[in-house]
């Protein structure tokens, strides 16, 4: 029996006892609060609400924690955005159909770039949620000073940021959680001390989850490949996580100058991926962010200096099959007692892999206050990527040497930009900016796992003649940003604006170079099954994006509603074609990247409005809606993981302490579909959430029932289900089934300030 069957009692009664608290208090459930679209703190920087920019405050970030390990699913409540659902901590954000590496993604500042072959370690799985202090996500029109190589949106990601007391100030925060499908529990903790020139500050978090289960059977194979070993027909394999994060901060005042220095790591020893053929099993971090910030009387000047270091390792879970092959007596197939080592036999061992990255990166920018005539705002950015991608020998046919998939490959960028910002009237706003970077990227010579020409999968060919290839490419990127808003009444404000977009291919998207089955495989950034050959000649992808919105606000400012239509295509979009003859429909496939032409065109809605104030509370109603089209206009086809409607609705209430929500998450059917991929159709769906919160004045509790009515639905952006079974083998698993979505779930958290 798998380890999710077993009854966690204790956390089961602790979030009995949580609910029987909020139900004896009289709680009444209800929405999220509003998000106030107008707090925004981007880096010292105030940039209008231009171009659809929205984020996440506090308020908002306490109450879904205790929810989530995941940070990239807080952002799914706001409008445009949605995630694509991977590991149980690494989800990655999609923001108008645009995802993962075409969304440009900081961290307290910091570019993070993924350093695996299926993009398992992303930028905001390196924050847990409860660091995070806010995010803040610009979607459509973004500014040139927070774009640049990237043609989807922006996604800011910043912890706490220091504080600096007359009198002297020691604050801490600890908390914690446990959810009940998976057996999920986790702990943070912060602790800081500040006076008038220096704050110091701790915090740490760790969470820890097996696999959960769906709201029924969605298979009907029990057998993982491990003897003795087989998963229930409604658990979702290979979803089990366990990760800690810790963070050292030391920040300075001097006059005007802020000096900060952030030091993290980040140990995750385990995180199983139901839609890829690999897991990883362990992956550390660690990083070094070094900024100083001035105030002056013309405006501000910021430096940042910062360098990360990883190193990743995958391998087969325990829900996948680990021993392939037979041995030399009589072809007997593999066993892990009697034919280890056996040196006459072709068994073996999983399938170790390594990623090992270095990034370094160096901003300066400056803000320049021109009175009368606006903003104007300077920059410079430099970073430097290095990565080796190498898969040890573990018998049979991978070995006797190593695999290498990326070879001291490197992605370097410089850039600069100018940007100003600027009123023509007290109801007109102006900003218009420029930004050119310079991506250059190489690798070195490759190898398969033998240099004899018998070797399989064409390894010493292919090598050959990837080696003979020219592997250096330069790209020079401009992004261009015009946008106006307008305001027609005191109710009534309209923004349009245009911009151009450049993002040069990633490190995976050129140099794995084997189509070998097996080892293509192993290299896939979007969850479908499929695998994946780099292509040396892609060119960078360049997309122009018309976009409005027509904003209305009551004149007591209790009810808003707005309307945000766009169009973006994209000249050079880096789809997938056939790597050879053998692409068959209703089968997993080798593909290989592409440029194409592709075009998203959609509406985002939002409203929110105060329903009533009075002796029972303040009751909101809160919800956001869109739509999307996508297609690759070259083929006709859709594009892949898009979900052509979506949306959420809450009804909030807040009194005495209580903030209480209803929530209703909901996905139309989709069946415009990628057939280079054989994408399946995910029907519509509706699952409500119930939440309750309480706050005293150290203490806050959080209460929660998801997908309250244990509705089954498959995940329209999660991939294929390839989690369990003889996952190296391209077509030795069953076709064509989706990743189902948890089922019923409760969870608890409480957090104590002092």
């Amino acid at each position: 029996m798998s380890t999710h069957m077993k009854t966690n009692a204790f956390c089961l009664s602790k979030i009995t006892v949580a609910v029987s608290i909020a139900l004896a208090a009289g709680a009444t459930f209800a929405a999220e609060a509003p998000i106030d679209i107008e707090q925004i703190v981007i880096e010292g920087q105030r940039h209008s609400n231009g171009g659809h920019l929205q984020s996440i405050d506090q308020a908002d970030l306490k109450k879904l924690s205790a929810a989530t390990s995941d940070t990239a699913s807080l952002l799914s409540i706001l409008a445009g955005v949605s995630v694509n659902q991977t590991g149980a901590v690494s989800s990655l954000p999609m923001i108008r159909g645009l995802s993962d590496d075409r969304l440009r993604i900081k961290v307290d500042g910091m570019d993070m770039i993924a350093a695996c072959p299926n993009h398992m370690n992303p930028p905001l799985s390196y924050m847990a949620p409860s660091d995070v202090g806010q995010m803040t996500v610009f979607a459509g029109i973004t500014p040139v000073s927070v774009g640049g190589d990237s043609i989807g949106g922006s996604i800011i990601s910043e912890s706490k940021a220091p504080e600096f007391t007359a009198g002297g100030n020691f604050e801490g925060e600890m908390g914690g959680f446990s959810r009940s499908n998976n057996d999920a529990s986790g702990f943070n903790a912060r602790l800081s001390q500040s006076s008038e020139n220096l704050y110091m500050s701790y915090s740490g978090s760790y969470s820890k989850g097996d696999n959960y289960t769906a709201a029924s059977d969605f298979k009907t194979i029990a057998a993982t490949g491990r003897p003795g070993h087989d998963l229930a027909l409604d658990e979702v394999g290979s979803t089990a996580y366990e990760t800690q994060n810790h963070s050292l901060r030391l920040a300075y005042k001097l006059g005007d100058d802020v000096f900060d220095a952030q030091l993290g790591y980040q140990n995750m020893p385990t995180q199983l991926y139901p839609n890829q053929r690999m897991d990883l099993l362990d992956n550390q971090q660690i990083r070094l962010n070094l900024n100083w910030k001035r105030e002056t009387a013309w405006g501000q000047i910021q430096t940042r200096l910062y360098h990360e270091k990883v190193e990743h390792a995958m391998d087969f879970g325990p829900d996948r099959q680990l021993w392939y092959g037979s041995n030399a007596m009589g072809g007997a197939a593999c066993d892990p007692i009697r034919f280890m080592g056996d040196p006459a036999g072709t068994c073996a061992s999983g399938m170790p892999m390594n990623s090992d990255s270095i990034n370094t990166g160096l901003t300066v920018s400056a803000e320049i206050d021109l009175a009368a005539s606006g903003l104007v705002r300077l920059g410079t950015e430099f970073q430097q990527f290095s990565l080796d991608d190498y898969w040890n020998a573990s018998g049979g046919g991978m070995g006797p040497g190593t695999f290498q998939n990326i070879n001291n490959g490197e992605r370097n960028r410089n850039a600069v930009f100018a940007e100003h910002e600027m009123s023509l009237a007290d109801d007109w706003l102006l900003m218009y900016g420029a930004r050119v970077e310079r991506v250059e990227r190489d690798a070195d010579d490759v190898h398969g796992y033998s240099t004899a020409m018998n070797a399989p999968g064409m390894q010493v060919m292919q090598a050959t003649a990837f080696n003979s290839a020219n592997r250096k490419h330069s790209d020079t990127n401009v992004d261009l940003t015009l946008l106006t808003r307008y305001s027609l009444s005191s109710q009534l404000e309209l923004e349009l604006g245009v911009a151009q977009k450049v993002r040069s291919a990633n490190l995976y998207e050129v140099y794995p170079w084997s189509s070998w089955m097996m080892a293509a495989s192993m290299n896939n950034l979007v969850g479908d099954g499929n695998g994946y050959v780099g292509n040396l000649d892609l060119d960078p992808e360049t997309a122009r994006t018309l976009s409005g919105s027509l904003s209305w606000r009551s004149e007591s400012g209790l009810h808003e509603f707005s309307v945000n239509p766009y169009i973006t295509r994209v000249n050079d979009y880096i789809d997938a074609i056939a790597a050879n003859t053998m692409w068959r429909p209703g089968q997993y496939n080798v593909l290989q990247y592409q440029n194409q032409e592709a075009e998203l065109k959609g509406v985002d809605l939002t409203l929110s409005s105060r329903l009533a104030e009075n002796v029972s509370g303040v009751w909101q109603l809160v919800g956001s809606l869109s739509f999307i089209d996508a297609e690759n206009t070259d083929t006709g086809a859709g594009l892949y993981n898009i979900v052509p409607m979506q949306g959420r609705l809450s009804l909030t209430q807040q009194l005495a302490g209580w903030d209480n929500s209803l929530e209703w998450v909901f996905a139309g059917k989709k069946d415009d579909l990628s057939t280079i991929r054989n994408e399946a159709a995910t029907d519509s769906y509706s699952i409500f959430n119930l939440r309750a919160s309480h706050s005293w004045q150290s203490v806050r509790l959080d209460v929660g029932v998801e997908n309250l009515l244990d509705e089954f639905y498959y995940l329209p952006a999660g991939g294929t289900y390839v989690a369990q079974g003889m996952t190296m083998s391209m077509n030795g698993i069953p076709f064509g089934i989706g990743v189902p979505g948890m089922g019923r779930s409760l969870y608890a958290g409480i957090n104590y300030s002092f």
